[in-house]
């Protein structure tokens, strides 16, 4: 079976460092889905317009790395040290390497072919080789068993901004870079007060330190 992508992403996110660990923990993320021809039709996107989110199949066109032969990965939510089953993970390090993400709608645009979404973890440029509506009475299993994730819960961080933020952020820009950063980008080994690090959002270099429980963003460049 061949496959080729039927749309590609556009994100303020072009890297993998800051990316969103899951689909919708930073819900005022906003990106959008631009069809490729011959999709890019209004046809294709008919009766779209009557759900509240999608599911998005894609490719980690980031990895670096080709996928190894072994069975297990070491999950971030496990820090990075303690390893389980590849199909019991959500490791983008997979024996063929797609992911899945639910993403919320927020508004389409049939004429240009792009359906502007919000809560996506997808960086700028990746391939999306199919679109899904979500359904909730097929899609939704509350009060289901989600494994290790729920005996290691997460805790946010608090994040602090400088003043300037807030003059060179737009407020939704500035929401959803809190919710980001909020998740501790950082690899789950590294925890030096001391380190500054750097995420690229959109045109910007944020760079920040994280000590205990606090994020603190020192510069916006």
């Amino acid at each position: 079976m061949e496959i080729k992508p039927v749309a590609f992403f556009r994100s303020p996110l072009p890297e993998k460092f800051g990316l969103p660990r899951q689909a919708g923990v930073a819900a005022s993320l906003r990106g959008t889905v631009v069809l490729e021809p011959p999709f890019r039709a209004p046809e294709a996107l008919r009766g779209l317009d009557g759900f509240d989110y999608l599911w998005l199949i894609w490719g980690f066109h980031l990895n670096r790395e080709t996928a190894s032969e072994g069975l297990t990965v070491r999950p971030p939510r496990l820090g990075g040290n303690e390893r389980v089953g590849v199909f019991a993970s959500r490791s983008p390090y997979r024996p063929n390497p797609l992911g899945l993400s639910s993403v919320r709608i927020e508004r389409i645009d049939a004429a240009a072919g792009e359906i502007h979404v919000l809560g996506a973890d997808l960086a700028d440029g990746t391939p999306i080789f199919d679109i899904k509506p979500y359904v909730e009475y097929a899609d939704s299993h509350p009060g289901v068993r989600s494994g290790f994730v729920d005996a290691h819960g997460w805790q946010p961080l608090q994040v602090t901004f400088p003043r300037e933020a807030y003059h060179r952020l737009a407020p939704a820009e500035l929401d959803a870079l809190e919710e980001i950063l909020a998740q501790d980008p950082r690899p789950q080994y590294q925890d030096d007060p001391e380190r500054i690090y750097g995420l690229l959002f959109g045109d910007r270099n944020i760079r920040f330190r994280v000590a205990g429980g606090t994020l603190t963003v020192i510069e916006i460049s």
